[in-house]
């Protein structure tokens, strides 16, 4: 179970979990991704899946009805947050981990006690940040603040990039891969191919 932080909003969190999970499904495993981020639920929007059921249903044992197929994702399974809590998150983690697919938890910005319930639950940690300075300051705090909750950071993803800057000494994990910037990135071939390697690299690091 993966989950995928970043200090800032609007570092490129979900669109990284979706456009990984699209990645991964491609190679043929079979992905959920799940929306840990209550306070800005959007996965399911940029996934193209309903808002509802989500966490609150799968933690109730829901598991079918809580998965829902995403049209903007083929092969790809969404939970949206719904109306689900911190509590449920972790009870819907123990059902998922009964999948045999990788696991993506989109999980809130920063370093608060929000953004540490996905990584309670998580093996590892995807850490996304932007080039700029400001966001890989706060990249690293995700970082630190993931090893310290026994999900280390199996790498980074910078998105926005032209590959000028390499966050690793920084965050003290590899960067598997830079995304260029795209006007609508789940339609970019560009893009697409810059997750492909993200999925290859990544699978050499865990």
């Amino acid at each position: 179970m993966l989950a995928v932080v970043g200090g800032k909003g609007g570092c490129g969190k979900t669109t990284t979990t979706a456009c990984l999970a699209r990645a991964l499904a491609a190679e043929g495993a079979a992905p959920v991704a799940v929306d840990a981020d209550r306070d800005m639920p959007d996965l399911h929007l940029v996934a193209g899946a309903p808002a509802e059921p989500g966490l609150g249903r799968l933690a109730s044992g829901g598991l079918r009805a809580a998965t829902h197929r995403a049209s903007e994702l083929h092969g790809v399974r969404v939970v949206p947050a719904g109306d689900g809590s911190d509590a449920d998150l972790t009870d819907a983690a123990r059902r998922l981990r009964s999948l045999d697919g990788p696991v993506l938890l989109d999980a809130p910005a920063g370093a608060s006690p929000d953004a540490a319930v996905p990584l309670r639950v998580a093996d590892r940690a995807l850490v996304v940040t932007t080039p700029s300075r400001e966001s890989l300051e706060d990249a690293a705090k995700s970082a630190a603040m993931a090893e310290t909750l026994d999900a280390p950071a199996v790498g980074s993803v910078v998105v926005r990039s032209d590959g000028a800057v390499d966050p690793a000494p920084l965050l003290d994990c590899p960067t598997l891969g830079h995304v260029p910037a795209a006007a609508d990135p789940l339609s970019a071939a560009g893009v697409e191919r810059a997750y492909d390697r993200v999925v290859t690299r990544f699978r050499r690091n865990i």
